[in-house]
């Protein structure tokens, strides 16, 4: 009589287990079938300039964009504070910033300099470009400024759904990624990896386990070169032959106005223009179409979120992240940057947005 007895509760357990075993891909965790191709229709910048804002805010509230990352140490950032108060739905994150790469337009960190002084430049300001960064920045100074960033994005109360990393800046060094990691695990939210590319995946330049926790099998947009003729066309070639997967594809929105031209003057690629071009596919009904046609499950990062991933993990299974750089007081980050002068740029923003 043991003998089956046992035999049902091994073979009832081996049933239970493989019931309580996790789909082997995202889409599958999410519900949808395994040839599901899910997309995130991403806008990076938010926050940058109102002409970026103008145009994200627009993106986001016609479902032109699933979802967007704020630049939070530059000017407009008042602006989509008032704007997330009156939009808890929106699929917001920080677009975690160390360089400032336009010439005459740039943004300094909320740290105060003495803090980070790897961070900047001569002038004070983020450097222009990510291999300075890769160089330059020590780890817990970057530290201090990304959690300073998101610190003033939670104070403001924005309810964020990702981190990612400016112009991929975290993923330029080991130190710098380390870092990134630890801030997902330590804020207990999703961070922009991908399983097959550069951004900690199999194309990064170290191996590593980013292929566990990666909610996106890769990260996709246009590069330099595209004509506005030939903007549908270079984004529908990127996207057709895309295999099942969750992908996120990255766009940048703007209008073509004296801010942007004058923010980008000499910056011809990701400038004024792009941005009008990028504005115009993602709110034409020919490129939705394509969407519909090419059967593709648009997602934000919310969604997600619950299919477990970064975000799903304890901190303290990862003592070696949950240990601190630097000593952290909360309420002197808050006093730091100042809730209440973005309480006041918010309210000018909401002046603004109303004229």
């Amino acid at each position: 009589m043991k003998r089956p007895r046992c035999a049902w509760l091994a073979a009832a357990l081996v049933g239970l287990a493989a019931g309580a075993a996790p789909a082997a891909t995202v889409q599958e965790r999410l519900g949808h079938p395994p040839d599901a191709r899910l997309l995130i229709l991403h806008a990076d910048d938010l926050g940058m300039s109102h002409s970026v804002n103008r145009a994200t805010f627009e993106a986001l509230e016609n479902g032109w964009i699933t979802s967007a990352s704020i630049l939070v140490p530059c000017p407009w950032f008042p602006e989509v504070v008032a704007w997330a108060r009156t939009h808890p739905e929106a699929d917001l994150g920080v677009h975690l910033a160390l360089n400032s790469e336009w010439t005459t337009f740039r943004w300094r960190p909320l740290s105060a300099r003495r803090d980070v002084p790897s961070l900047v430049d001569e002038a004070g300001y983020l450097p222009l470009v990510e291999t300075t960064v890769a160089e330059r920045a020590r780890p817990r100074e970057v530290e201090r400024e990304l959690r300073a960033q998101i610190d003033a994005a939670r104070g403001a109360g924005i309810a964020l759904t990702h981190l990612d990393s400016h112009m991929a800046a975290l993923f330029q060094t080991r130190p710098l990624y380390e870092v990134y990691r630890a801030l997902g695990a330590r804020y207990r939210v999703p961070l922009l990896l991908e399983r097959l590319g550069r951004r900690g995946g199999a194309d990064s330049p170290w191996a590593s386990d980013a292929a566990r926790d990666a909610l996106v099998d890769r990260v996709v947009s246009i590069d330099p070169g595209v004509t506005p003729e030939g903007w549908f066309g270079a984004y529908r070639d990127l996207l057709a032959p895309l295999p099942p997967g969750v992908y996120q594809l990255i766009v940048h929105l703007g209008y073509d106005d004296e801010e942007m031209r004058g923010a980008a003057a000499d910056h011809p690629d990701w400038g004024s223009r792009w941005r009008q071009s990028d504005l115009d596919l993602v709110r034409s009904p020919a490129f939705r179409d394509f969407l519909r046609e090419q059967g593709f499950v648009l997602v934000r990062w919310r969604d997600l979120a619950r299919a477990g991933g970064e975000a799903a993990k304890r901190l303290d299974e990862h003592p070696a992240l949950a240990a601190p750089f630097f000593r952290h007081d909360p309420r002197r980050r808050i006093r730091a940057h100042g809730v209440a002068r973005l309480e006041r740029g918010a309210r000018g923003a909401r002046q603004v947005v109303g004229a």
